[in-house]
């Protein structure tokens, strides 16, 4: 499936992944995920003068806006951005599934879920240089499945766990005392620093051909486009943005999704709980609402999104059921399974009977019992429908081929870097 072509028609050498192909980079690809990034995010802080970097680039580049994937949660579009694929390809389809063969909800961020090979083993596998630098750990293996780190030829490690890191499963010691930098905490904004700053290095010594550098969205969870502590996050991505630039990179800056406020005018969460209410109209977990937004580090969201899916009895009238969920205020979108594959690109094994989105200031629960929200500090702030799809997508060279969303997706990210690179000479 994956292989470098000896020389295609133009006289350059490609790779194959997923039936794409990616030109060979002469100077280093990079692909730049912000997690969370709403454009607006990028609009504020551009209108305070804290993006000079950021500004510079898009003068002399293109600027688009493209779509994410849906559910537009982390897990499925940094796999797509990976793959250069949609979910229904690679498999991951959120942070979290249920698995009916074995009656369990489990995460999915083991390699065994992923059904197709990323665009890094595809590019290392063809003799290239490959980095990857992700803020949280639970990305990692599914980032890094299929490379080998014997070589060194190849590094990928986490933020979170960097001072964990070994040559024999990240390609690199202590990826925390190489970079001179301490373990960030996981619900911070050095998280993400800590990423950038690691990129900016492995440019520099390690010299890869291909870079992957995504972020976590805590500041995005927590404030607002044109708050102080957004911009203060958007003046630090811009300084490292200037140094991957100015040595020469070909760079691809998009999101994972977008953010928007999910709360009502006095600053609760604004929650339908599904589960409740199909306990209520089939009987006490006859049916089963699976939040995929759901992972290891809740404290910012509570496992609220704008996405759920339902596994429903055997014997439960589903058209009825879909028909008094859309009647529901919020509820915007209410599909089953075979429609909400098709229109979504979504793996149909690992999606529910059913399929619900919510309206831009909604979100979905599952029990209200089941939701611990003691820990948001701030108005919940979250994604995972239609209304958090928009997210940017800037490259630092002049490509006057590029299209716009809807045709232009996220996981393009990494085609559109590649032949960037190559055009450098």
């Amino acid at each position: 499936m994956n292989q470098m072509s000896p020389m295609n028609s133009t006289g350059k050498v490609d790779v194959s992944v997923n039936g794409r192909h990616y030109a060979w980079p002469r100077v280093c690809a990079i692909a730049i995920c912000l997690d969370g990034c709403e454009p607006a995010y990028l609009d504020e802080a551009i209108k305070r003068g804290l993006m000079p970097s950021l500004v510079k680039i898009m003068e002399k580049g293109t600027v688009r806006t493209a779509h994410s994937v849906i559910p537009s949660f982390t897990n499925p579009n940094n796999m797509s951005i990976a793959t250069g694929r949609p979910p229904a390809v690679h498999g991951i389809c959120g942070n979290y599934l249920y698995e009916r063969e074995t009656g369990k909800e489990v995460m999915m961020n083991d390699p065994r879920f992923l059904r197709a090979p990323t665009i890094f083993k595809g590019f290392y596998d063809a003799g290239a240089r490959v980095a990857v630098v992700t803020a949280k750990d639970k990305l990692r293996a599914l980032l890094g499945h299929g490379l080998q780190f014997a070589d060194g030829r190849a590094v990928c490690f986490s933020s979170e766990k960097s001072d964990k890191a070994t040559k024999a499963e990240n390609g690199i010691d202590n990826a925390s005392a190489w970079l001179g930098r301490p373990v960030p905490e996981v619900y911070s904004a050095e998280l993400s620093e800590f990423v950038f700053a690691a990129g900016v290095k492995l440019l520099k010594e390690f010299k890869p051909d291909v870079m992957y550098l995504t972020t976590t969205d805590y500041v995005q969870h927590k404030y607002a486009p044109g708050d102080a502590q957004a911009n203060a996050f958007y003046e630090m991505f811009d300084k490292y943005l200037g140094e991957l630039d100015a040595l020469g990179a070909a760079i691809v800056v998009t999101a994972d999704h977008g953010m928007k406020p999910k709360h009502t005018a006095d600053g609760k969460p604004d929650v339908v709980y599904v589960q409740d209410l199909l306990d209520e109209w089939l009987g006490k977990d006859a049916a089963r609402v699976i939040l995929p937004i759901t992972d290891p580090y809740v404290v910012h969201h509570g496992a609220l999104g704008s996405f759920a899916t339902a596994y429903l009895p055997q014997n439960a009238d589903k058209a009825d059921i879909m028909k008094r969920l859309a009647a529901i205020d919020g509820i915007t979108v209410v599909v089953d399974n075979a429609e909400a594959c098709e229109r979504f690109e979504l793996p149909s094994d690992r999606i529910g009977d059913i399929v619900l989105l919510s309206s831009e200031n909604k979100t979905i629960g599952t029990s209200e019992h089941r939701h611990d929200l003691a820990a948001l500090k701030e108005p919940l702030r979250s994604h995972g429908g239609l209304t958090e799809q928009a997210v940017p997508f800037i490259v630092n060279r002049k490509l006057p081929d590029l299209p716009s969303a809807p045709v232009l997706r996220n996981f393009d990210a990494f085609h559109y870097a590649a032949m960037a690179a190559a055009l450098a000479g």
